[in-house]
């Protein structure tokens, strides 16, 4: 397989600035140099690759649209949203890290942390010095987190924390978990570092999915936080809720990562696997599912790209988010499956990349509010009526 040279029917590069450009290319080089020899090793180890980090913070890959007054790049949304990209052609993992990294961890201490949380956090988590972890999922409180049992009871000194989160992405390696908490009733967000006398973060094993990616528990015993340790903006559900449309605008441009991956797999493999005497490519069967690959990701690249220059003209709203999360990674995982079909009994094996990235989109499509939850958030949206008990 030669070089990723990318996918663009509708010469949409041509509505990319030169440096949106200049940031994608280099994450693309990097993929291919750093990423691609190693992930499939790391997944099927189920090991995160822990070495690539500090290369991310290196590269301003970490929380790279927040200001460069706190160590990041500050680049525009639609030049994020590529880098996110790139980094999930490489495995979804890996964007992974990235978007829990910068949207659920840098993002809310940047909004609603103290100036000193500010100065001492988002350097040392944007070179990746530091590595943080977000904690809102619980094992009985998923796609209703308003539901919460984690409570924060005001100690005096500090604040006692009690309660289990669960399906934590960098949880076990994470050196601060920004955790979401009921004081006197309202949700609140909290600082909690390793090594805090009542908090442990035990990994989650043998995944069929995310395998090349840390996922834990975060659990809070008697866990004593420091007072300066609340997150002091933070004054509801809405805060976690905001961290997560951040997230999922990152998710929305990495699904087609994972697509681009699999339609360019599944093409290069179709033009030179001869059967009855000819490329499997010249098949109108085989010619239907590259096609239909092509259409969605077309359609998914329009869609966040207007969503970007939304989110950089500050006009974006969190519905519109919900579309194209539930839109892109639907179809990059149904690209994915299609991928697999083309290859095979070939697709089942490691040398191919198509079913690790099919076997990561199951989470992908269920993690960050799944599929339905984003049904019924657009539905609301243009109804006005809440379907949500």
């Amino acid at each position: 397989m030669g070089k990723f040279q990318g996918v663009d029917f509708y010469d949409i590069d041509s509505l990319l600035s030169e440096e949106e450009k200049l940031i994608r290319d280099s994450v693309r080089e990097w993929v291919e140099a750093e990423v691609l020899p190693i992930i499939e090793e790391h997944y099927q180890q189920a090991k995160f690759p822990l070495h690539l980090v500090p290369q991310m913070g290196e590269m301003g890959l970490l929380g790279s649209n927040l200001p460069e007054e706190y160590g990041c790049a500050e680049i525009n949304n639609v030049a994020y949203g590529l880098i996110m990209q790139e980094l999930e052609r490489g495995d979804s993992g890996l964007r992974s890290f990235a978007s829990v990294q910068g949207a659920l961890v840098m993002y809310p201490i940047f909004t609603w942390g103290s100036e000193e949380q500010k100065r001492y956090w988002l350097p040392r988590l944007a070179s990746g010095e530091k590595i943080g972890c977000f904690g809102l999922t619980e094992p009985d409180y998923g796609s209703n987190p308003g539901g919460m049992k984690t409570t924060a009871v005001d100690d005096g000194d500090a604040y006692i924390l009690n309660g289990a989160k669960m399906w934590i992405t960098n949880g076990s390696i994470a050196d601060v978990a920004v955790v979401w908490a009921k004081l006197d009733g309202v949700v609140r967000g909290f600082l909690v570092e390793k090594g805090t006398p009542g908090f442990s973060a035990p990994e989650i094993k043998n995944k069929h999915s995310l395998r090349a990616s840390v996922t834990s528990e975060l659990v809070f015993q008697d866990c004593q936080i420091p007072k300066e340790n609340i997150l002091p903006g933070t004054s509801g559900l809405k805060n976690a809720l905001s961290c997560l449309t951040q997230a999922r605008y990152g998710i929305a441009w990495g699904a087609l990562g994972a697509a681009m991956a699999c339609y360019d797999e599944a093409l290069n493999y179709s033009q030179t696997r001869i059967q009855f005497d000819r490329p499997i490519a010249s098949f109108q069967l085989i010619q239907d599912k590259l096609v239909y690959m092509l259409n969605e990701i077309t359609k998914g690249q329009l869609l966040v790209l207007q969503l970007g220059r939304l989110k950089d003209q500050g006009k974006m709203h969190f519905a519109q988010v919900s579309l194209a999360k539930r839109n892109n990674v639907y179809h990059a995982l149904e690209i994915a499956r299609l991928a697999r079909d083309i290859l095979a009994a070939n697709g089942i094996s490691s040398e191919y990349q198509s079913m690790r990235h099919m076997c990561n989109l199951e989470s992908v499509k269920t993690y960050e509010g799944t599929h339905d939850i984003h049904t019924l958030i657009v539905g609301e949206k243009i109804t006005g009526i809440s379907a949500f008990v």
